[in-house]
């Protein structure tokens, strides 16, 4: 289907190095980073709208990197959604039909039936002005599907989106997809689109393209330790392992596998679990340890431990804080399963 090789370029404060990638077809490809990591440009660049300074863009195994936007069939569908404002809902959709002279009653049927599926066949006399964030975006998707193409390029369709109306649509994601079976290129800095959407997800930092895998193996298993930080993996712990066991300013804890010398593990704030009296689990590490401070984040809470000269963050909710009198000062008991922990 798609394949982008070697992509390089400096773009403004933008620069991607190396980047190299496939999509396969009827395939839902999420490329997640952060604000800044270069994903809109590599988006554009194989939209056509930018041109590589070095590197290839194949599509169904022809060279398209010299091909202008109209000749590579593709749709893009940007973060604004760039809908006509002066054109009705139907126009927007039926405007690629139009552009590839499609006769009018076959325009009809295929904005009809996309707007059925998209469930905004109510919308197609208003102007997009009157319309929600959401109903927005439906309409641009519809404009992008319409004309069926090959690949649908996505550039964070969900960042404008209030929080319940994005949760809602995360999930008609997936049955649109289902119905209408086309292949995504999705690029995002949400954890939760790449874990709800993607088939295979690719790690961008700094402009590089870092990791690719599917999902769970990327999200459970980082290759570096950029990429844990990255993907929540807050507490990175190097100390000296023998066996199954890693040592760490005198503290001894349990590993998942058996390694030998200097190492670094990487471990999630929410795979602790805190409590004010001993922990009856089959978790194999378990420490006493003295709260340090706490950072309320809405319902959930950070809280800084220290385990002699360890330290470790760990998630509670608001509710488990208060139940549990955790505050500045105080002694409790963590622990954690050997399987939660990453060795790099």
């Amino acid at each position: 289907m798609l394949r982008v090789d070697g992509i390089s370029k400096d773009w403004k404060e933008f620069h991607l190095r190396e980047i190299t990638l496939e999509v396969k077809e009827g395939e839902h490809f999420i490329v997640l980073g952060p604000s800044g990591a270069g994903k809109t440009v590599l988006l554009e660049i194989i939209a056509g709208i930018i041109e590589p300074d070095e590197g290839k863009v194949y599509l169904n195994g022809s060279d398209v990197t010299d091909l202008p936007p109209e000749k590579r069939g593709l749709t893009y569908v940007p973060q604004d959604y760039a809908l006509f404002p002066n054109m009705s809902v139907f126009d927007n959709i039926a405007f690629g039909l139009k552009v590839r002279k499609i006769p009018k009653p076959k325009i009809e049927s295929k904005v009809k039936e996309i707007s059925r599926v998209l469930g905004i066949e109510h919308l197609l006399h208003r102007k997009p002005r009157t319309l929600s964030g959401g109903e927005q975006q439906r309409v641009a998707l519809a404009r992008a599907l319409v004309v069926e193409p090959p690949l649908i390029l996505l550039d964070e369709p969900f960042a404008n989106l209030d929080v319940p109306t994005r949760a809602r649509l995360l999930g008609e994601m997936k049955r649109w997809r289902e119905e209408l079976g086309f292949t995504a290129l999705h690029v995002t800095h949400s954890f939760e689109e790449a874990i709800s959407l993607g088939d295979r997800v690719g790690v961008m930092l700094d402009g590089r393209l870092v990791q690719v895998g599917n999902v769970r193996e990327v999200f459970s298993k980082p290759t570096s330790e950029e990429v844990a930080r990255f993907l929540g993996f807050e507490n990175i712990i190097e100390g000296i392992a023998e066996g199954r066991k890693l040592r760490v300013n005198g503290i001894e804890i349990e590993l998942p596998v058996e390694v030998e010398g200097k190492v670094r593990v990487g471990l999630r704030p929410e795979d602790i679990i805190i409590s004010t009296e001993p922990i009856r689990s089959s978790a194999r590490n378990e420490f006493k340890a003295v709260v340090e401070s706490t950072e309320e984040l809405g319902p959930l809470v950070r809280v800084h431990l220290s385990l002699g000269n360890l330290s470790l963050v760990a998630f509670i909710t608001r509710s488990s804080m208060l139940e549990l009198g955790i505050e500045k000062g105080k002694e409790v008991y963590i622990s954690f399963k050997a399987s939660a922990l990453h060795v790099f």
